[in-house]
């Protein structure tokens, strides 16, 4: 099975927000970008270097003029992906570049909707437990011998 290889882009977004008179500057790192380039690896390592050199933050985006070309420091780490610092006029932020393969995907399911009877008796007895998150048991020794 052949899986598509995607560019993800993340970034610090910054919203401002007024609070009792002050300005609050809020950062987020978030997922800005996922883009689907194919199923040859090495066309999305290409096009994330591309992306790297070239993208440009939300946060400078938004004050840009043209002919504007913001300093740029691209770093490649060990793994494959950049970390790139962009400044521009009195502004700046990072970015973080990376390939991936997509290995799995499943669609949202959603459970069929109560009957009066089970709306009636979850009222009664009150609500359900919440689903329990994820958690890891390692295999024992004796198991994988």
């Amino acid at each position: 099975m052949t899986a598509d290889w995607y560019v993800l882009i993340e970034e610090d977004t910054r919203t401002t927000q007024r609070v009792d008179g002050t300005d609050l500057k809020l950062h987020r790192w978030m997922l800005t970008g996922t883009h689907r380039i194919g199923s040859d690896r090495r066309e999305a390592v290409a096009a994330a270097e591309d992306a790297a050199l070239h993208y440009l933050p939300g946060i400078l985006a938004r004050h840009a003029r043209p002919g504007d070309e913001p300093a740029r420091h691209a770093l490649l780490t060990q793994d494959g992906s950049w970390v790139v610092l962009v400044k521009q006029r009195h502004r700046e932020c990072h970015i973080r570049v990376t390939t991936a393969q997509l290995v799995h995907t499943r669609e949202e399911k959603e459970a069929l909707p109560k009957s009066l009877k089970e709306k009636l008796r979850s009222a009664m007895e009150g609500p359900a437990s919440a689903p329990k998150p994820w958690t890891w048991t390692p295999t024992s020794k004796a198991d994988q011998a």
